[in-house]
């Protein structure tokens, strides 16, 4: 029994300016619906689930020390840098590795498994 962790990215949007008008509803997010219906589909053939997590802090989640801080994930270079612990990695690894750890939660038990930023107050 496989389990597969995907992003639940319902109702999120990509540019399509560089379609034409008539398309680009439709493909907007067409390719994650795509893909998520094929491996379902997979998935079943091979008594295994396939679990949509929020995306949430999932590029912003040091995996080392459990600091959220966007400024951290630095887009031009791919790389996350933890201002705290110094743990460093590509960026769309520390996504994966924060999913993973949402998938591990879900067979833990819990239902919707998802990154919290907690607040301070002082």
């Amino acid at each position: 029994h496989t389990l597969f962790v995907l992003e639940d990215l319902t109702n999120v949007t990509f540019n399509t300016d560089d379609l034409p008008k008539t398309l680009r509803n439709s493909h907007r997010s067409w390719a994650f619906f795509q893909l998520e219906a094929f491996l379902t589909y997979k998935a079943q053939a091979v008594q295994s689930t396939v679990v949509k997590v929020s995306p949430a802090y999932t590029s912003q989640r040091c995996p080392k020390c459990g600091l959220i801080v966007k400024t951290n994930r630095h887009h031009d270079t791919h790389e996350y840098w933890c201002a705290q612990c110094q743990y460093r990695c590509n960026d769309d690894r520390l996504g994966a590795m924060n999913i993973e750890m949402l998938g591990q939660e879900w067979l833990s038990g819990v239902k919707r498994p998802k990154i919290q930023k907690l607040t301070t107050t002082g």
